[in-house]
């Protein structure tokens, strides 16, 4: 899990998703997101995204990506990604975004 923030160049995001033989940690290029036909080699319902375009760090951690990251996982919310994980597995389909 700590690589794979490494592993997107440049702008993108690192998503854990719920597929059909399990969890996967899958990273994705700019605007690209597991949902998108043709991102992955199938489509797969994100429950945890980390956002590493440099907006996401910059001003706190200007070019430490790797602080950034090891810093996110201590506020990542456990009970929420469960709680996605479960609605994904019982009802086949994304997590509703609400504003």
């Amino acid at each position: 899990a700590q690589a794979a923030p490494g592993a997107v160049f440049g702008s993108g995001w690192v998503w854990i998703c719920a597929s059909s033989d399990g969890l996967k940690l899958v990273g994705t290029p700019n605007q690209d997101n597991p949902l998108m036909k043709g991102v992955t080699d199938e489509v797969m319902f994100p429950i945890l995204g980390l956002d590493v375009w440099e907006h996401a760090y910059y001003l706190k951690y200007q070019n430490r990506r790797p602080e950034y990251v090891s810093n996110w996982w201590n506020v990542v919310n456990w009970d929420k990604v469960s709680e996605n994980y479960a609605y994904v597995t019982e009802k086949k389909a994304g997590v509703p975004v609400r504003g």
